[in-house]
């Protein structure tokens, strides 16, 4: 039977993509069958949480404990199993997610006001050459006025 005893991360990374939670000795310890067992950075260290479907993405990475001379592997999905690992895993994962969700739509805000405001101007330099083509005084004169007022 499994408990997870210790679970911290040695550090955390991120990117825009993925959280990457990198472990380390004696950062991470579990009970296996009433003995504690070390965590090992033999093959797998890190724990990576996909930041859109927030699901781990290296489930089938396998990590090592050991207990003196004993060695046992235990797989991510396997890990995925402990109510008390997801919870260790939300706690250390939590502030990344929320501070990306809050990034994401202030950028996106200003980019979509940057592209408005082109489009805009854009529109109005078609509006004042229609005017032109059409010798209509009276609207490339209204139409300039707007073009000083918002772009000179």
């Amino acid at each position: 039977m499994l408990n997870i005893k210790m679970l911290k991360p040695y550090y955390v990374k991120e990117d825009h993509r993925f959280i990457r939670v990198v472990l380390a000795y004696q950062y991470f310890s579990l009970f296996i069958d009433d003995e504690l067992y070390q965590f090992i950075p033999m093959e797998s260290r890190e724990i990576i949480i996909d930041r859109k479907s927030k699901r781990v993405h290296n489930v089938f990475d396998i990590f090592v404990f050991q207990r003196g001379k004993r060695i046992v592997y235990v797989s991510v999905a396997d890990l995925l199993k402990l109510p008390d690992f997801i919870t260790h895993l939300h706690a250390i994962t939590s502030p990344y997610e929320t501070k990306a969700v809050i990034a994401k739509p202030d950028q996106k805000n200003k980019e979509l006001e940057t592209v408005i405001d082109d489009l805009e101007k854009e529109n109005l330099r078609r509006l004042i050459n229609r005017a032109i083509d059409r010798a209509d005084k009276k609207a490339f004169t209204e139409l300039s006025d707007v073009w000083n007022e918002e772009y000179c």
